[in-house]
């Protein structure tokens, strides 16, 4: 088995359902009381807020080119960022290892693009959003990506950083981004990519009113299928396939 990398704590949150997704694939393909390698640096987020807040992402890339380079060296055979936002310095990152990042915009683009999805919706924090690495690399795999209205914008963003990434999960908000959601569907949006590691906690994909795909689910299952996949080739910037 391939030890996982993951750099969590963004927020610690997700890290945690992460952790439980990763350790429960593995003891579904395994069985008795398999569970899976995995190297975990979680970070202090409120340092990496503190960055992206202040724009100063050249140095948020160089904090997590070196914690990807501590959990290589610690015998990581892949890395996740396990967080939407900050792979906005996805290639930095990816660059400073010699080991694959299993990048989660690949794996949601390719888990909609085998369900024929062509117009999602993203529901993520302002910085996914809004600022073009989503979007520039979702078209790549063919995927033209929605945004909410600025306003809704605003509601998601407040909704993960105010609410969910402290572990508070209200039926207010619930049912607000479930109105976001309404109002995509009759813009013509055929999916919503659960976009934020940390919306899972509010969202079941399985019950809106489009097809949801979840960014933290789609990704540690390819963390899975790496480290399950020993015999596999794999080129340092694709990542993985969805674990079946």
């Amino acid at each position: 088995m391939r030890k996982i990398g993951l750099i969590g704590g963004m927020s610690f949150e997700s890290s945690v359902v992460y952790y439980r997704m990763v350790n429960e694939a593995v003891r579904a393909h395994l069985g008795g009381l398999h569970s899976a390698e995995v190297l975990l640096h979680s970070v202090d987020f409120q340092s990496i807020v503190d960055l992206q807040m202040a724009g100063r992402w050249t140095d948020a890339a160089q904090r997590l080119a070196d914690v990807a380079r501590a959990l290589e060296a610690a015998g990581a055979d892949c890395v996740l960022i396990c967080t939407n936002t900050m792979h906005l310095v996805a290639e930095e990152v990816q660059a400073a290892i010699g080991i694959p990042l299993i990048n989660i915009i690949d794996e949601t683009a390719q888990a909609m693009s085998a369900a024929g999805i062509r117009r999602p919706l993203l529901l993520a924090t302002r910085y996914t959003m809004e600022h073009g690495f989503y979007a520039e690399r979702m078209a790549g795999h063919g995927i033209d990506v929605m945004v909410p209205s600025a306003e809704d914008r605003t509601l998601v963003h407040d909704v993960i950083f105010k609410e969910l990434c402290a572990g508070h999960v209200l039926d207010a908000s619930r049912a607000a981004l479930h109105a976001v959601i309404a109002k995509a569907k009759a813009q013509g949006a055929d999916a919503v990519i659960l976009g934020c590691t940390e919306i899972c906690l509010i969202l079941d994909p399985d019950a809106l009113a489009l097809p949801g795909f979840d960014s933290t689910a789609i990704h540690a299952g390819a963390a899975v299928a790496f480290a399950l996949d020993a015999s596999a080739e794999r080129k340092t910037e694709a990542g993985c396939r969805k674990a079946a």
